[in-house]
């Protein structure tokens, strides 16, 4: 049984500092098939960041510069380091994963209208960034 176990969010103020964690167990292949995705109520799920096969790094278009994705692939942990969190940011984000859904991602289709191909989702964990 696959499970996404997400941690680290919490509140904080704008120009701060989150770093995000997701254990992944019971899915065998890691590598190239996670991603982050954020969602306010009331809004379609955003694309945040995805990893291809060769460790290259994918990012929806507010976050590059901010926000860095990382794979642990010893310990299957996809971390999502987060700098400079504006308002904006305020969400709760998911880790997923597929490795079909990461390829369509990286392909033609992009993150966010590739939410909907991933297999395997956690509960989510929530920032809050106050100005």
């Amino acid at each position: 049984q696959v499970q996404l176990v997400e941690s680290g969010g919490g509140s904080v103020q704008a120009g701060g500092s989150l770093r995000l964690s997701c254990k992944v167990s019971g899915y065998t292949n890691t590598r190239g098939s996670m991603a982050w995705f954020r969602q306010v109520p009331g809004k379609a799920r955003e694309g945040v960041a995805g990893l291809d096969s060769e460790g290259i790094a994918k990012y929806g278009p507010s976050m590059k510069g901010r926000f860095t994705i990382s794979l642990d692939t010893a310990n299957n942990i996809l971390y999502l380091q987060m700098n400079d969190l504006q308002p904006e940011d305020t969400a709760m984000y998911y880790c997923a994963a597929d490795q079909e859904a990461v390829v369509r991602a990286f392909g033609n289709s992009g993150l966010t209208t590739a939410a909907p191909l991933f297999g395997h989702w956690g509960q989510g964990t929530q920032v809050t960034v106050s100005s």
